[in-house]
């Protein structure tokens, strides 16, 4: 039996590389059985030691990446202790950077669709050599079966190629090696997609790197899915400034929660982004990401990396503002990763470059941060996801970009009383947010509007009542009110039969003329039901309805 193995980050992750292994041991070695494990690295490392040594195998073979590096070399050298005459092979982009190996180690580098047939004729006969090297593929088919959906794909993610390679050479990236793109052809992408979408699987994750090299090919695929595709969710990484407005028509059509985008900016920065070759029309990125968040309709995701070349603490801050000012549903700030035999890595001396000696090689200084720069700046990156990266504050954030305030300003002052309140070292509930976002909003001149806002968010995330840090108006004074001056129908919201039931059930707040204005429900102060039906768009959040109110004019 051929044990392979993946050890992935997350449950609902799997391994492409695995079900591409799988599929050519089969095809090449069908005399010998083929067995898949999938673990993941918060798994107990004594309990997945037992579980691969105890298995009976011809070889273990391990997909190696730069997150699961460590893990595997911990595995590797405990099993070639415990079984030494088991033959382990080691494949993926980081099985190169593996060193001082156990004597039964071999190590395969390429894609395993173009191995040579001494490959499969050494594993048979158990004469494998330390090393073997594969050229890209021609073809690189998708691997999967039937009864992998009911088996190793149940609640996953599922993960697809359409094509492989990337049209960008970035020097920090290991797919700046192999140069070129290689597509498949367009008919063989829907059958390989309609198998997929009958299993109905969570959501379908593109790997091409950048889906849309090519825009007519990418307007082909997205005419099928939209046509075929309903009831999965398809991801995508995406170069935001190659849309054509052919590309913006189709999207249009798209409903909402079908599609994700993924995009990586990693720099507003022309120098940094010329020293890392990563070509882009930077004014145009901006434009396109603006028009794919008003379509409300596909989750927009935005990378920016910290400690590239040329990049400052200033050109960091400006980069952030421009990004978060493009309002991505989930902005991403990432550490650059020098990655072994990428020109980054070649080019770490001239720029000064310190970082991890062990994967994932994350920076630790450069020419243009100090490491107690970086260090505050990670801090930053930090407090910066935890509070934007979900669905709890999008009229505050809003309301800042709406008023003119430096989205990095703003983050910088949370953060400081983030590490006066022991933020990072407790859990980032909503509540917690909440109530720091409270304490900061309080020491702020428009300190009122703001407590508004939040107010108005934790409700719209559909709380029954406001925390104590949020408090305002007693609900029942609220209530008591109403019962006085609401009118005894209104229709869609109740009837005379209905009336009381539903100022039993219905979160309300009193805001603001000034915040109800910023929220655009009116110009004078009034009273806001909160109802259980969500509202369309990405971010799903319960329907907000303005209460006709004599006491407030209305």
């Amino acid at each position: 039996m051929l044990h392979l193995i993946s050890l992935n980050c997350r449950y609902t992750h799997s391994c492409l590389a695995q079900f591409c292994l799988r599929a050519e041991l089969e095809r090449r070695l069908p005399e010998l059985p083929v067995r898949l494990s999938q673990f993941t690295l918060n798994d107990p490392y004594y309990a997945t030691l037992l579980r691969i040594s105890g298995q009976p195998a011809h070889a273990v073979l391990f997909s190696v990446y730069v997150w699961n590096h460590a893990y595997v070399r911990r595995l590797i050298n405990d099993l070639a202790r415990l079984r030494p005459e088991l033959p382990i092979i080691l494949g993926g982009p980081q099985a190169a950077a593996m060193t001082n190996l156990p004597p039964n180690c071999t190590v395969f580098i390429g894609e395993i669709e173009s191995a040579e047939e001494d490959f499969f004729h050494d594993l048979r006969s158990g004469t494998l050599k330390p090393r073997y090297q594969a050229a890209p593929s021609r073809s690189f088919p998708s691997p999967y079966k039937p009864e992998d959906f009911s088996t190793h794909l149940k609640n996953r993610q599922v993960y697809y190629e359409s094509s492989r390679g990337c049209p960008f050479s970035c020097s920090y990236c290991l797919s700046s090696i192999s140069k070129g793109v290689r597509h498949k052809p367009l008919e063989l992408v829907k059958e390989e997609l309609r198998s997929l979408i009958a299993a109905k699987p969570l959501i379908i994750k593109f790997v091409d790197r950048t889906f849309n090299d090519k825009p007519e090919r990418a307007a082909a695929i997205w005419r099928f899915l939209l046509d075929e595709g309903q009831g999965v969710r398809f991801h995508f990484e995406i170069a935001p400034d190659r849309f054509t407005e052919d590309l913006f028509a189709l999207l249009e059509q798209v409903p909402c929660d079908l599609f994700q985008f993924e995009i990586g900016i990693q720099s507003c920065n022309a120098a940094t982004l010329a020293a890392v070759r990563r070509q882009m029309d930077l004014p145009q990125a901006e434009a396109n990401i603006r028009r794919l968040i008003a379509l409300n309709s596909i989750h927009i995701h935005a990378d920016l990396i910290l400690g590239l070349p040329f990049e400052d603490a200033a050109s960091f801050r400006e980069s952030f503002n421009r990004v978060f000012r493009c309002r991505p549903h989930h902005v991403q700030l990432g550490l650059l990763k020098v990655l072994p035999e990428t020109e980054m890595q070649a080019r770490a001396a001239e720029f000064g470059l310190l970082h991890c000696a062990e994967p994932p090689y994350e920076v630790l200084a450069n020419k243009w941060l100090s490491h107690d720069e970086l260090r505050g700046l990670h801090e930053f990156c930090e407090c910066a996801e935890a509070f934007h990266n979900n669905r709890f504050f999008p009229s505050l954030w809003a309301c800042l970009l709406q008023r003119g305030e430096e989205p990095f300003r703003f983050f910088h002052s949370l953060l400081e009383l983030c590490r006066q309140r022991g933020f990072f070292q407790l859990a980032h509930t909503q509540a917690l947010m909440s109530s720091l976002l409270a304490e900061l909003a309080r020491q702020r001149d428009d300190g009122p509007l703001l407590l508004d806002l939040l107010r108005y968010d934790w409700l719209r995330c559909g709380h029954r009542f406001l925390p104590e840090e949020l408090a305002s108006a007693p609900p029942a004074a609220l209530r008591d009110r109403l019962r006085q001056t609401l009118p005894e129908a209104i229709e869609g919201l109740f009837s005379s039969r209905t009336r009381t039931e539903f100022l039993k059930q219905t979160s309300l707040l009193e805001l603001s003329a000034e915040a109800m204005a910023v929220l655009g429900l009116g110009e004078r102060a009034g009273i806001v039901a909160l109802l259980p039906e969500q509202t369309g768009g990405v971010l799903k959040h319960c329907r907000a309805v303005v209460l006709p109110d004599d006491k407030s004019g209305l």
